[in-house]
């Protein structure tokens, strides 16, 4: 029997519970409502009951539950203050850790996967897990090299094992089952937040990330494009099995420690270098890092950044599409017929829809503050701000939005850079973001 089937009756009812619970606390503020609280206070506290039942359970869970977690803490800079702060901890959590794999069912996978003599092709192998994910754990160890050093003892360097925990797989399609019915407590935290493009997306790249040979190959061509980087680090692959990856070790600061407790120098730097990553991956190895939570970054002493997970990626061989480039350069000179012209070319505006070009300027303008200067500082607040914008039904930009098409071959570079964003606001970092794109984006033409 595996191992997280085994506990699936237990997963599946803690799942089950969180919308019970939502419902009891609905309960209790409208029953608050009759005795005179007022409004406001009462969807404070509940939203506050909510978040905490909510990141306490999915912080227990591996699956889906867990990688749902780590997807939707990029997005807690633009949660209001008074619910993100209680909670800050416990999402950064999600993006570390999870209880651990025995090691009895540690050896049992590396002996399936690496062969019967695993043990040989380690000088030293740490059963305690260095860290936990969503669908494996990564143990610290020394890989056994060629020959000897000049003291006599058996060459090795540290890697990083990262081990998929067993039924991984079915775990992760039950908790996205179970995770879709649970829109309303979502929108209780975040009005506004649409949770289900995020599951489904999620579940058409589950079968990618478990398959830890392909990730392999996608390491290998991130490790190519940015080999002798000064900027970039990506640790070597040593040896791949469709679920045990061995990889160099990489030694530095967690971006979650520099979000809670780094200079603003380093989180100015280590927001520079994650866009640099962001838009300068598509055009130098083909792919796109879809996965930009905290936990898969680290400065390294040396001042890079170092990238340790590649489950997730998007192939694009052929670059950023130009469009995206020209359309933003468009919309910063003001030409609103301009980018009314490329969107409806690339699908965003139906091709008989009427439209108001200056509305979407408009529309735009504000999303692209980040790029209309030199340089720009992410917040928390401008974040909320526009979240609050884009999320209220009175409000003008609502109404247009609805006009406005997200075509499919557009979904994932939107929801990566929009956790980008997220992950720039939680650092408040600021730098040249327009130069990074007038460097890295095609058809992005500097501003007069």
């Amino acid at each position: 029997m595996t191992d997280i089937p085994r506990r699936a009756v237990s997963r599946t009812a803690k799942l089950a519970a969180l919308p019970l619970g939502f419902a009891g606390r609905t309960v209790l503020g409208m029953g608050k409502r009759v005795t005179g609280i007022a409004s406001d206070v009462i969807s404070a506290e509940i939203q506050q009951r909510t978040a905490e039942q909510l990141f306490s359970v999915l912080g227990q869970l591996k699956g889906g539950a867990m990688k749902f977690g780590q997807a939707l803490s990029v997005f807690e800079a633009a949660l209001p203050e008074e619910i993100a702060a209680p909670y800050r901890q416990a999402l950064t959590k999600l993006q570390e850790a999870a209880p651990p794999l025995p090691a009895a069912s540690v050896h049992k996978v590396l002996a399936e996967q690496l062969g019967p003599d695993w043990r040989d092709r380690f000088v030293e192998f740490n059963d305690t897990p260095a860290a936990a994910a969503s669908i494996g754990q990564v143990h610290r160890a020394r890989w056994r090299e060629p020959g000897l050093d000049p003291s006599g003892e058996p060459n090795s360097r540290d890697v990083a094992v990262k081990i998929q925990y067993p039924g991984a797989g079915d775990a992760l399609l039950a908790d996205l089952k179970q995770l879709s019915r649970l829109g309303g407590m979502f929108r209780a935290i975040q009005p506004g937040l649409d949770i289900k493009p995020l599951l489904v997306e999620l579940r058409e790249r589950i079968t990618e990330e478990l398959d830890y040979e392909l990730e392999a190959e996608s390491q290998r061509a991130f490790a190519a494009a940015y080999a002798d980087d000064p900027e970039i680090f990506i640790p070597e692959v040593i040896s791949g099995a469709p679920r045990v990856l061995v990889t160099e070790w990489v030694t530095g600061t967690p971006l979650a420690d520099i979000i809670r407790e780094g200079s603003e120098e380093q989180r100015d730097e280590a927001g520079r270098l994650m866009a640099t990553l962001h838009l300068s991956a598509p055009q130098r190895a083909g792919l796109l890092h879809a996965d930009p939570h905290p936990g898969n970054f680290r400065l390294l002493p040396d001042g890079r950044l170092g990238v340790i997970d590649f489950g997730a990626v998007a192939r694009m061989p052929e670059g950023t599409p130009e469009p995206i480039g020209r359309i933003a350069g468009r919309a910063l000179r003001g030409d609103a017929d301009g980018v009314v012209e490329g969107l409806r070319s690339e699908g965003f505006i139906g091709a008989d829809d009427e439209i108001d070009a200056e509305g979407v300027l408009d529309f735009l303008r504000p999303m692209l503050e980040p790029i209309a200067a030199d340089g720009f500082r992410f917040t928390r607040a401008w974040l909320r701000a526009e979240a609050a914008r884009l999320a209220s039904p009175r409000s003008p930009t609502y109404q247009l939005s609805r006009q406005l098409n997200l075509p499919p071959s557009y979904l994932l570079i939107h929801r990566v850079t929009l956790g980008s964003i997220g992950v720039l606001c939680q650092l408040e970092a600021k730098a040249p973001y327009r130069g990074i794109l007038e460097r890295w984006l095609p058809g992005f033409a500097p501003v007069a």
